[in-house]
């Protein structure tokens, strides 16, 4: 049976990546792409010609009858999205199915990740954190699923994009000021910042700093026992 491969790429800085998916890139017949235009990138810096295929989200589910189709004539494929792990808050979970589904085999390749990268220069401790991703965006469901949230003991994470950060770090100082917010930009780029504070001190510091751009990874301190 052919193999699909599930691979981790870089979340910003080209050279975050196994010598392993590099070498799996090489290797396989098919590279299936959230969005080729920007796989191709990272193709071209490691000098990998291979046949691209576009399977993103608003595809995914006719993307992965394709795909299926040439793993069945003998085709092994890598997918890559187009920064950090497949599956997370990122395309992959159908195509994953419908492989596994046909009786193919699937191997993750491990590799970069915001929401594990975030955890592990956050200092704040824990046994389980919660990855929420993106907040749904109509406002009622999204300040509903934020106080869900805030009541939850885990810590959290969410992802954030720089025309909405600061609406959510002032949600979140409404429903409760007290809470120890780290936030990660640019992460793993040429001006990537981290910062640790209040949800109000954020506000001051990134407007002061006008530090309002790029992509945001934000975790959330739980809520204390009482």
């Amino acid at each position: 049976m052919s193999i699909l491969y599930v691979v981790g790429t870089p979340i910003g800085n080209m050279k975050d990546i196994t010598y392993r998916a590099v070498e799996v890139l090489k290797e396989v017949d098919i590279v299936a792409c959230e969005d080729t235009r920007q796989s191709r990138k990272l193709l071209d810096h490691y000098g990998i010609e291979k046949r691209t295929l576009s399977c993103r989200a608003r595809n995914e589910e006719n993307s992965a009858k394709g795909i299926v189709k040439l793993m069945d004539e003998g085709a092994d494929v890598a997918y890559l999205t187009d920064a950090g792990t497949p599956g997370i808050s990122d395309p992959g979970s159908v195509l994953v199915s419908h492989v596994r589904n046909a009786g193919h085999d699937i191997y993750p390749l491990p590799g970069p990740s915001a929401f594990a990268s975030l955890i592990s220069i956050a200092g704040i401790g824990g046994k389980t954190y919660l990855f929420e991703g993106f907040l749904p965006q109509k406002p009622g469901k999204r300040r509903k699923r934020l106080v869900e949230l805030m009541e939850r003991e885990e810590s959290f994470v969410l992802y954030e994009s720089p025309f909405r950060i600061i609406k959510l770090l002032t949600e979140l100082s409404e429903i409760d000021n007290d809470r120890v917010v780290v936030v990660g930009r640019e992460m793993t780029k040429a001006f990537e910042e981290y910062k640790s504070a209040t949800p109000k001190e954020l506000i001051f510091l990134l407007e002061k700093e006008n530090s309002v751009k790029g992509e945001f990874s934000v975790l959330v301190s739980g809520k204390k026992k009482t």
